[in-house]
């Protein structure tokens, strides 16, 4: 592109100039007897290239017309600027997700297996959930106890992946639901980030998944949620599973098989509301894969990332700046054309020197 296009009306003097400097001029004679001799001379090099200086002038003077118009490279750059959130998913992995109360693509399963399709998502984005790509997301489990699994990261393919190698417990001495040992987990891993950073994180959340009552862990659910209050950490609490009764497989001690039984569950809502009221949260309950799934969406549109882009366009003035051509480093315009003058004037003084 070219800032100051009007100077190509001056390309409108070029063939005047190359009609001054290239037409023949009437040379004052004398008179010779015969001309025979000098025209069997055949002309030397010098002879040959006498018009050489004159298309260097010319030249020069394109070259000049065509700084004076200001070529331009622009090269579009853009910043982006975010404010990034830090999320802890904090999962039940406690006996009782086993309850088969969700599906899949019509396909029972249980309430963990579902979690982690869900949550998969919600990091990733697939289909309604755009993905928390600017959120540093961390990964606690628990069941009797709390253990982090993912601390707050970037790399969210290898959060998942942790995430799908999750298993439920089996052992009943790991057994349990240790719900304030969790959040309190979930606190020091988010509150730790400040350290390990130059910017603060601008928005700290906590996402919690269970589908019982707090009955392990030290620490209990509301004093891990003022704590969680003090420390400006938000948590989003969800009650997970049917009320009242749900699908529970386990293994007949007479066959030996594995059959489902309905058995009772019980989600201590009360202080699940109680911990995303302190904490300025939210408490939500899924009863199906389809509202688990509308829970992340409506926490995915309530913790936004704040993302700015600034565009530029930073520009290259050719006429007095070199610019690559493929292989090439062309230098300015306008040394180009100084150039050509230089050399025209080296040639007028030495090699295609006229004498008078």
């Amino acid at each position: 592109m070219f800032d100051s296009p009007w100077y190509f009306l001056l390309l409108l003097t070029l063939p005047v100039l190359a009609w001054r400097l290239f037409a023949p001029q009437r040379k004052s004679a004398v008179p010779f007897s015969s001309l025979k001799m000098a025209k069997d001379l055949s002309p030397t090099i010098r002879q040959r290239l006498n018009w050489l200086p004159r298309l260097l002038t010319l030249a020069a003077i394109l070259f000049m017309i065509l700084g004076l118009a200001r070529p331009r490279e622009g090269r579009e750059q853009q910043v982006t600027t975010s404010e990034g959130i830090a999320i802890e998913m904090v999962v039940d992995r406690s006996g009782s997700m086993q309850a088969m109360d969700f599906k899949i693509n019509g396909e029972h399963v249980d309430r963990l297996t579902a979690i982690k399709n869900v949550a998969g998502k919600f990091v990733e984005g697939k289909e309604e959930l755009a993905g928390r790509f600017n959120d540093l997301v961390g990964l606690i489990t628990f069941a009797g106890y709390a253990d982090g699994i993912t601390p707050p990261t970037l790399d969210h393919a290898h959060l998942v992946s942790q995430l799908n190698t999750a298993q439920i417990v089996t052992n009943r001495s790991e057994d349990g639901t240790a719900i304030g040992d969790a959040i309190s987990l979930a606190v020091e891993k988010l509150n730790a980030l400040d350290a390990r950073r130059d910017e603060k994180v601008k928005s700290k959340v906590i996402i919690l998944l269970t589908d019982g009552e707090n009955n392990a862990g030290e620490v209990e659910p509301i004093q891990a949620a003022e704590l969680a209050e003090t420390l400006g950490i938000k948590v989003y609490t969800i009650g997970v599973g049917t009320k009242g009764e749900a699908p529970v497989p386990v293994t007949d001690p007479f066959s030996g098989k594995q059959v489902v039984q309905w058995m009772p569950v019980n989600i201590d809502e009360e202080t699940l509301q109680k911990v995303a009221d302190l904490t300025h949260g939210k408490y939500f309950r899924a009863t199906d894969t389809d509202s688990l799934q509308n829970i992340y969406e409506e926490i995915d549109a309530l913790e936004k990332t704040k993302v700015e882009a600034q565009h530029y366009t930073d520009y290259r003035e050719l006429a007095v700046q070199p610019y690559r051509a493929g292989l090439i480093n062309v230098p300015p315009l306008l040394l180009i054309a100084f150039g050509l003058l230089l050399a025209r004037f080296v040639l007028e003084q030495t090699w295609l020197r006229e004498l008078n």
